[in-house]
């Protein structure tokens, strides 16, 4: 059935096409960009190492390339900066092999030193990366990060930096071998008290990172030696990485974008965050970032330094912060936007019908949760925590949020991968419920302390919370209150513990239901609830190690079933799909993980002109 694009969009949102011109007139004089996508919120940082997110993982991966990438169709990885790669007859050593024509933005060769030093700085303490857990699969890699070493092994001690220089440059390394440890650790405090001594070119040593103790050589820091680390530079042109074990989705790691190399000279000379200003940074993937303005939109341009920049056929591209869905359906619909990764529900069921070729949900690897703070009562008492869950209806928190098909979820991995069986956690049953909550010391919800849902802004997480609150008050009696946060600040809260309940979604980094499961180990950064069970760890552990698939993917079935009973977590439902793309797009291809690399998009101008002809645009 014909219908006009301006009138659809003002039956949906009429108040918000204000919104839209807003962000038209942000341009300005700057001419557009070929391509332009609402990224949904403003990222927090395009440090590789330091982030998480996924509207962040677009732009990294548009400014940056690891060793290998991945196929647009298919997510397979593919050569990146390394050309080739070699795999060991016992599946333990990656021996990668990096391109001639590889540069950085500058025009200075890419080599395996660069990656040497990356790997160190994405596992060093210090930095703080959220994903640096996915490298523990690597020879000691846990080792130097935890600071987990022991007496006998080799240890590397840095010394004190001289006045004024950067924190990311790091003090001159002294190398040896760990006699004993003394004193405590300071763990209440968040200091090393401890002193370490240390055999040290045929001498015996003794440092410390504390003031407090004051007989001892004061250093920066003492960690487990990384030259022992399962890091091996062969030559300029070549890096090997050894594994503890055989890790069947090892080359889906290294295409994940926390592997991504930085450059040594711009992070040391700048510092964070200040080496990512555009004025700064030193890149290597197929875009450079020309500027970046907050609340409005960073500004990408094609790299002429990237070894494949010949098949790259964007030349500039905008990604908008726009977190209202609303005024990003409306962009779409005016032509200001060619991708939006995010839509109204109220408006998918009317765009099903009207625009099939340019949303039609599909099934992901992913899925929507909340976390619960165990470290806080009374979601201490794993009654409260299941009351908790069997108090929702799913199909109802469905239906008041994303409206696209999804699917209520009882576990914490989606169905759908290949030889897993998902466990599952309690069903909705609010009389056992309200029986628990009774156990737990608060029947009909009489003397439960005040809590909140946190989530970051955003209209179906609004609803969402809304709902959840609505059937908490109603099955179980408890009042809960609702706090919302902008992206930035609600991943500060939640790292931090410093909330009741949190929303939180994830999507899997690689097809494998470790990607899932190992987020919630006692060490992992991106655990962020409180949680840590041995159980879970020693079931995680074992399935790291074990090479027959069936048996290992039993281990992990066991250690999914122990978190669905522990629940420091709530599934409510597993994704489809959600973004809209233009007709004209060529690239972008539907994948089990929303993944679309900027690098793969093209725009088929005849087929844009006809389009906007057609749709009454400019």
């Amino acid at each position: 059935m014909p219908y006009s694009v301006r009138n659809l969009a003002m039956w949906l949102f009429p108040a918000l096409l204000v919104g839209a011109a807003a962000w038209a007139l942000s341009i300005g004089t700057l001419p557009p960009a070929d391509f332009t996508f609402c990224n949904a919120t403003e990222v927090k940082s395009i440090d590789p190492h330091r982030i998480n997110g996924q509207p962040e993982g677009r732009i990294v991966e548009a400014l940056f390339e690891g060793l290998l990438r991945r196929d647009p169709k298919t997510l397979k990885p593919i050569p990146g900066v390394a050309e080739r790669w070699d795999v060991s007859p016992d599946k333990k050593t990656y021996t990668f092999h990096i391109r001639d024509d590889a540069r950085w933005s500058d025009g200075t060769p890419i080599t395996a030193d660069d990656f040497y030093y990356s790997f160190c700085r994405f596992l060093l303490p210090a930095t703080g990366g959220e994903y640096s857990t996915l490298f523990f699969v690597v020879k000691n890699a846990e080792k130097y990060t935890k600071r987990s070493f022991v007496v006998g092994d080799p240890v590397e001690i840095e010394l004190l930096r001289s006045p004024g220089v950067p924190d990311t440059v790091r003090g001159r390394l002294l190398n040896g071998k760990l006699i004993r440890i003394e004193g405590e650790d300071g763990a209440e405090s968040g200091e090393d008290r401890r002193v370490y001594v240390v055999h040290v070119d045929g001498s015996e040593r003794r440092f410390t990172a504390s003031d407090a103790v004051g007989d001892a050589e004061r250093v920066q820091t003492v960690l487990f030696d990384f030259r022992e680390v399962g890091v091996k530079v062969v030559d300029r042109q070549t890096l090997q990485l050894e594994l503890t074990n055989p890790t069947p989705y090892f080359l889906d790691i290294v295409s994940f974008y926390p592997l991504c190399p930085v450059n040594r000279s711009c992070v040391e000379r700048y510092g964070y965050p200040d080496w990512t200003r555009p004025e700064n940074i030193v890149s290597n993937g197929a875009f450079r970032l020309q500027f970046r303005r907050i609340r409005d939109r960073i500004r990408l341009v094609k790299s002429d330094t990237y070894w494949n920049r010949n098949a790259v056929e964007l030349q500039t591209i905008d990604a908008l912060a726009a977190e209202n869905i609303a005024t990003m359906l409306n962009l779409y619909l005016t032509g200001e936007a060619d991708w939006v990764t995010d839509l109204p529900p109220l408006a998918k069921s009317e765009l099903r019908r009207t625009r099939p070729l340019e949303y039609a949900p599909k099934p992901t690897m992913s899925i929507y949760f909340y976390r619960l703070n165990v470290t806080k009562p009374p979601l201490n008492d794993v009654r409260v925590r299941r009351a908790l869950s069997m108090a929702l209806n799913r199909a109802e928190i469905i239906e008041a949020g994303p409206r696209a098909g999804e699917l209520p979820a009882l576990s914490i991995v989606p169905p759908g991968m290949d030889g897993y069986q998902v466990a599952s956690g309690p069903s909705e049953d609010v009389a056992a419920a309200k029986k628990l909550l009774a156990e737990a010391g608060f029947p009909g919800g009489r003397g439960f302390p005040h809590i909140e849902i946190l989530y970051n802004t955003h209209d179906v997480h609004k609803s969402i919370a809304e709902t959840i609150q609505s059937q908490w008050k109603r099955h179980l009696g408890i009042n809960v209150g609702l706090r919302n946060m902008e992206w930035g600040a609600f991943n500060s809260e939640t790292r931090q513990l410093r909330y009741n309940v949190a929303r939180a979604g994830w999507i899997g980094d690689y097809p494998d239901p470790n990607t899932f499961l190992d987020i919630f180990l006692s060490n992992n950064e991106n655990n962020q609830t409180g949680w840590k069970n041995a159980e879970f760890d020693r079931l995680m552990k074992a399935a790291s190690e074990e090479t027959d698939a069936a048996k290992r993917m039993t281990l992990l079935h066991e250690a999914e079933q122990l978190l669905m009973q522990e629940l420091p977590i709530i599934p409510m439902y597993s994704y489809v799909s959600k973004d809209m793309i233009r007709t004209y797009v060529r690239g972008h291809y539907a994948n089990l993980r929303e993944e679309h690399p900027l690098w793969a998009m093209s725009i088929d101008q005849d087929e844009k002109a006809r389009v906007f002809a057609a749709e009454g645009l400019r």
